[in-house]
């Protein structure tokens, strides 16, 4: 039968981790009439929520269950592959179904997840991303398969989050040539209240915090910085270490960033056309684009025209001049040129590069 996983958000003053335990009993006690097994449940006490683990017939039935049993169905359902639950969730034990650490503390389920994207722009550092997945394994987080150069792990902790985050930047901050990227940090609950797929508006964040280009830049969001400060042990940060984005910061961040994507091939799209589309001054445009990625308006459109490019370069499926016209450049001349000027390389040398 299919895996199902659920979201409860408890609206009670006295919410108690003893009172998911009854109510899991009494789960226990009607499921086999809806034909549903309940294999685990995951308790956050602070956020007043709780995620249950179920396999059914489908989700209507494993809703049944909770509305037969307690009355208290769940805000939102989805079905999850048995794959990816592992990568994310499948780490720590469980004692009587309810969700516990490896260290033998509750698991919340929620998951601090660590985004990368690395382009080695000299071909000389290959086996950087093998030192990556190395940390990552250190500060016992899980890897998560992923497209071309880019990295994404799960971590039950946030301080090992952190701090396997922090010895990556050091690690590629200290190299002297050219190779670009970009770090983020967040974190998040395995279903939200609306959404389809596992960790989807967490990894929504990190994929489009990854999208602001590769400036050499680590992101940290606020939730996990608050998670950090719970636990023991937490790395301290210090303010250059990490780039501090707001819950509010991602509103703007996923206009911002859609706003500029759909308008990568048009050459007359400027900064006055990207606030126009915005509905912001001109002022607070430049300085909420300016505070969130350290560049102007026109900086960050062509910031992530380059970004593109190096995908459609490395793909080698399309001339230089067919890249540069697709990404609203004038000419392939000046593609070149600036291209040059970012990356201290060719797009033809970057072609050969990326074959080796």
């Amino acid at each position: 039968m299919p895996l199902y996983m659920d979201i409860h958000i408890v609206d009670s003053d006295t919410f108690t981790v003893e009172d998911v335990v009854k109510a899991h009993m009494q789960d226990l006690a009607v499921q086999e009439r809806f034909g549903v097994i309940q294999k685990k449940y995951w308790v956050n006490e602070e956020a007043k929520t709780l995620f249950c683990l179920m396999e059914g017939p489908n989700k209507e039935a494993c809703n049944e269950v909770h509305k037969e049993s307690h009355g208290n169905t769940a805000c939102n359902i989805i079905e999850v592959l048995d794959d990816e639950f592992n990568l994310f969730l499948g780490v720590g034990k469980s004692v009587n179904d309810l969700a516990h650490t490896v260290s033998g503390e509750l698991d919340t389920g929620y998951r601090t997840l660590l985004f990368m994207s690395i382009v080695d722009l000299t071909g000389k550092y290959g086996h950087y991303i093998h030192e990556v997945h190395r940390l990552i394994e250190q500060f016992n987080g899980v890897p998560l398969i992923q497209p071309e150069d880019d990295i994404m792990a799960s971590f039950i902790m946030t301080s090992n989050a952190i701090a396997c985050g922090l010895a990556i930047g050091n690690l590629f901050r200290s190299i002297p040539d050219n190779i670009e990227f970009s770090l983020s940090l967040v974190s998040g609950k395995p279903v939200d209240e609306r959404g389809k797929h596992l960790f989807e508006e967490t990894k929504k964040k990190g994929r489009y915090l990854s999208a602001l280009g590769l400036k050499r830049t680590m992101y940290i969001d606020t939730d996990t910085k608050a998670l950090s400060s719970k636990e023991t042990h937490s790395p301290t940060i210090k303010q250059d270490d990490f780039k501090v984005v707001k819950k509010e910061d991602f509103i703007f961040l996923f206009q911002l960033v859609d706003n500029i994507k759909k308008e990568l091939n048009n050459p007359d799209f400027k900064s006055e056309d990207l606030i126009g589309a915005l509905g912001l001054s001109k002022s607070q445009t430049y300085r909420k684009i300016k505070s969130l990625t350290g560049l102007a308006p026109n900086q960050l459109i062509q910031e992530l025209r380059l970004l593109q490019s190096l995908n459609r370069l490395k793909q080698n499926r399309q001339t230089i001049a067919e890249i540069a016209y697709d990404l609203g450049f004038n000419s392939p001349t000046y593609f070149t040129r600036v291209f040059r000027k970012r990356y201290h390389i060719l797009p033809t040398s970057f072609i050969k590069l990326s074959a080796l």
